[in-house]
């Protein structure tokens, strides 16, 4: 693990790989500022729904409308976090209200949280104090499946087989 975060790659299915190309890629926000500007251009409906993002690896927030694939609001490279990501105001200010680490694509750890907190923090964006919806993800490892666990049942809902105790999905 290097001194930003882990490293990690996309693991979904090939096919979301066709939504990396060139403008694809998630819009930078360095600042409160940048994030004023996201609303432009974009209908009432998609403000109300939280946004894809990613943590980048130089450790800068991307951020691209919600049914954008993670991979390509990373522009096809590997992310120090990626996941759904919420804003509201609060005093003037922006805040996160809701965050998750819910990318299929990627499927990041827990401890992901780490390189959001950091790209928020330095952006000078309020959040929370982890995940508000953590999303753990396991690979079945007799029939290669990405599960999500629900309710700490590790148990793949393709084969019925137990899933590992520790993250694998990169494995």
């Amino acid at each position: 693990m290097s001194a930003a975060g882990r490293r990690h790659r996309c693991v979904g299915p090939a096919e979301l790989r066709t939504a990396v190309r060139p403008g694809a890629e998630g819009r930078v926000v360095r600042s409160a500022s940048k994030l004023d500007a996201w609303p432009t251009g974009r209908d009432r409906a998609e403000l109300a729904e939280p946004f894809t993002f990613v943590v980048d690896l130089g450790g800068l927030l991307r951020l691209a409308p919600r049914r954008s694939e993670h991979v390509a609001c990373a522009g096809g490279a590997d992310v120090l976090a990626a996941g759904e990501m919420g804003f509201g105001r609060a005093a003037g200010c922006w805040v996160v209200g809701e965050i998750s680490n819910q990318s299929t694509g990627y499927c990041p750890r827990l401890d992901a949280w780490h390189a959001v907190a950091r790209a928020l923090d330095e952006a000078g964006i309020g959040r929370p104090a982890a995940f508000t919806h953590a999303v753990v993800f396991r690979r079945c490892e007799p029939c290669r499946e990405i599960n999500i666990v629900r309710g700490g049942d590790f148990v793949c809902v393709f084969c019925g087989s137990d899933l590992p105790a520790e993250w694998n999905v990169a494995a």
